[in-house]
């Protein structure tokens, strides 16, 4: 909530959003920043270097989540 009273949204929820850091990747996932950055290191999770940053695209935790329901389905 903000000074006023009004319920506010946490950024890493803004729709308008291209790239997350690997915190706000981490918590749509809902694990923890380590787990997530070694799924980036395994290359289960997209991510990209913005000159020294590390960033994870908008769209790539929906796309890992989408790729480990269709293997689980599989096996």
């Amino acid at each position: 909530m903000d000074e006023h009273g009004t319920l506010t949204t946490p950024v890493d929820d803004d729709p308008t959003l291209v790239l997350l850091t690997v915190e706000e990747a981490a918590r749509r996932l809902r694990i923890g920043r380590t787990t997530c950055f070694a799924l980036i290191r395994a290359g289960e999770l997209e991510s990209i270097d913005v000159g020294r940053l590390r960033r994870v695209p908008a769209d790539a935790p929906a796309e890992y989540v989408a790729r480990r329901r269709a293997a689980q389905r599989a096996a």
